[in-house]
């Protein structure tokens, strides 16, 4: 640049004050920022403008030029400020638009791309292309520590300039209008984002994504559960987009995600490369209540308790440690879900190969009792090898009874060999074999009509089942519990773990019952009961129940008899009712059914019957005198004459005897 300079109308002076008009070809020349980069280009058109006095342009060599869209890479920057000719309008305004055009044109309040071209420990200089560049807080940028000059970042045009002159630039509210759309984006295409951790929160951290404030749950940092998040407090780390929720503007993010894809690539690889039968060494890395988990060098395989030890085993802890290094055996793997499943007892023979050969059905052993079911118990009698006791097999007794009844976990016992297959690995036992089976010589012990006590062990319908020992079971039938009640179910007549005195009516050897009486213990009642309730007798009974066909009566001496309906009305037409006492009349009896028919209607209806029998006789009696006295009348009138009123007086005087004789027995 010369001593001459521009004034803000944009016209042209020097140092030395010269007039305009002698500088004027120069005034429509653009003007140069040396605090800013020179570009490169400019327009073609100015060229044209002469060099010195004796080359002066004119009017029609500008005009052509300055028509056509040339570049800035033919601009003869040599001819700004010398002396020149004036230009006309057209000529100007063609040359501001060629000045123009080396400015990017920018809008406030929009977001738009700049390059760093300074970093400084507190600011940013960015360049968008206008005629300043623009600062930016490095508070703004802290999440980027690699930020460098030349790289690309957005920023939001605050204003075009300041008070001072200065263009405002904001790259935090940049990122906030772009950040939703960043965050989708990343979620979409799971891409592989930066965030800065803020702070810490319940349950996770609070990371700076894009401007946005993104949770990051604890279980997510890393595979590994971390006790202590202040540690990757002010950290930049690699996140995943894992959740959006648009409507409250929420964004969870997971590093854990990251590991996990790492993680499955070495997965992938690992287990191509596995085969079954397979031995190798790992780690224990996990203990829990089923299994251990074995890391396998980047892959985790899981040892199922089961295949930890032959024998039985409470927990895992009792065969291997945290942490510990063992070699297993793979036993299978899912290469689409990623499992694999270990071995570890399988490293060693199995227990029924060394079993001793000269073991065999019928010899006895010990050993202790490792599970307990309802059905039986298994008893181990050496370590891998097991024997189940059936719980059929655990007594003589032929009700039914659960294991628990009989043993329990841990204790030590004594069996004898019942089955045993070698090849299949299956052993079964008992220990009711040690004590004397009860049936061998039961008929001697029971012999029919011998009396015993018994316990009421369990009730059916039909009867009662009673246990004289253990293992000889009986049956009381129902109908072999009393000679006068009829017992509708056997819980009427006692309860279970009663005592009961029973006779023994029948053995059965090869099927193992014993059929049981207990009124048998008494002779029949049925015998006496005859002369007592013969029929016509009269009885005090109270009535106990009903039925459509009529009510059953409780009578002395413990026996019941039953009165139909027809026979339970009462002198005053109504009809009897429970709990109520009467008399009753016998008016049927069966000793071999043991039935007794009972009326009450039949007392007042046969009393009624003896009355009209009596009054009968009675009418009949005085009808007979009557007609006695007539005759005899007609006797005593043959024999007098009218005249004989002496024997009139008697005759009128005996038949009012009769008839007076006649009303008294009608009346009684």
């Amino acid at each position: 640049m010369t001593n001459d300079e521009l004034n803000v109308n944009g016209e042209l002076t020097n140092a030395e004050n010269k007039p305009a008009e002698e500088t004027a070809a120069v005034n429509e020349t653009p003007v140069v920022n040396e605090s800013e980069p020179v570009a490169e280009e400019a327009p073609a058109a100015v060229a044209a403008v002469a060099e010195t006095e004796d080359d002066e342009p004119t009017v029609e060599k500008l005009k052509a030029p300055l028509t056509q869209q040339v570049s800035l890479e033919n601009f003869d920057w040599d001819a700004i400020g010398k002396k020149h000719e004036n230009y006309t309008a057209d000529e100007r305004s063609q040359l501001e638009s060629l000045y123009d055009k080396t400015l990017s044109s920018i809008v406030e309040h929009e977001v738009i791309d700049g390059t760093v071209v300074a970093i400084s420990s507190r600011e940013v200089v960015v360049n968008i292309g206008f005629k300043s560049d623009g600062v930016i807080p490095q508070s703004e940028l802290r999440y980027n520590p690699n930020l460098k000059i030349g790289d690309k970042i957005e920023v939001y045009v605050e204003s075009q300039e300041d008070m001072g002159g200065q263009l405002i630039l904001s790259h935090k509210k940049a990122r906030i209008l772009r950040s939703w759309e960043r965050v989708n984006q990343a979620f979409e295409k799971e891409e592989i984002i930066n965030g800065y951790v803020k702070c810490r929160t319940k349950g996770g951290l609070i990371v700076d994504v894009f401007g946005i404030e993104a949770f990051l749950p604890g279980s997510q940092i890393d595979v590994k559960p971390i006790r202590d998040y202040d540690i990757y407090v002010d950290k930049v780390m690699e996140f995943k987009v894992v959740k959006i929720n648009q409507e409250y503007k929420n964004v969870v993010v997971s590093h854990k995600a990251l590991i996990e894809d790492e993680l499955e690539q070495q997965k992938a690889d690992i287990i191509s490369k596995l085969e079954k039968g397979q031995i190798l060494e790992g780690t224990v890395k996990n203990i829990t209540s089923y299994g251990v988990f074995v890391d396998l060098g980047g892959v985790d395989g899981l040892v199922h308790i089961t295949d930890l030890s032959w024998g039985r085993i409470n927990h895992p802890e009792e065969i291997v440690q945290l942490d510990e290094k063992i070699k297993v055996v793979i036993l299978d793997f899912d290469e689409n879900k990623k499992r694999i499943a270990l071995g570890l007892k399988q490293l060693t023979p199995h227990p029924w190969d060394s079993l001793d050969e000269n073991i065999k059905v019928g010899d006895k052993v010990k050993g202790r009792v490792v599970v307990i079911a309802d059905y039986g118990a298994f008893i181990e009698i050496a370590p891998g090898v097991e024997g189940l006791i059936h719980v059929s097999e655990m007594s003589w007794s032929q009700h039914l009874r659960t294991a628990q009844d009989f043993l329990k976990v841990g204790d030590e016992v004594e069996a004898v060999i019942l089955t045993l297959d070698r090849e299949e690995r299956k052993m079964s036992l008992g220990i009711k074999q040690l004590i004397p089976d009860p049936w061998t010589n039961i008929k001697e012990k029971y012999p029919i009509s011998s009396r015993h006590e018994a316990t009421v062990r369990n009730f059916t319908n039909f009867g009662i089942f009673v246990e004289l020992e253990e293992g000889v079971d009986g049956l009381i039938h129902i109908s072999d519990l009393s000679w006068s009640k009829k017992i509708k179910h056997p819980a009427e007549f006692t309860k279970i773990g009663e005592k009961i005195e029973v006779m023994v009516l029948d053995v059965d050897v090869d099927n193992r019952r014993l059929s049981l009486g207990h009124k048998q213990l008494e002779e029949n009642p049925w015998d006496v009961f005859e002369t007592v309730f013969s029929v016509g007798s009269v009885h005090k009974g109270t009535i106990t129940s009903a039925s459509d066909k009529g009510m059953v009566v409780a009578l002395p001496y413990g026996v019941e008899g039953f009165a139909p309906m027809r026979h339970l009305s009462k002198e005053d037409n109504t009809t009897a009712k429970v709990e109520e006492s009467l008399d009753f009349k016998v008016i049927e009896f069966s000793k071999e059914n043991k039935k007794i028919i009972l009326s009450h209607s039949r007392i007042f209806q046969d009393a009624t019957a003896s009355e009209r029998a009596k009054e009968s006789s009675a009418k009949e009696s005085a009808e007979n005198s009557t007609k006695r006295a007539v005759k005899k009348l007609k006797d005593n009138l043959e024999k007098t004459t009218l005249g004989d009123l002496e024997a009139l007086a008697n005759l009128k005087s005996d038949m009012e005897a009769s008839e007076k004789k006649a009303k008294n027995d009608k009346a009684e």
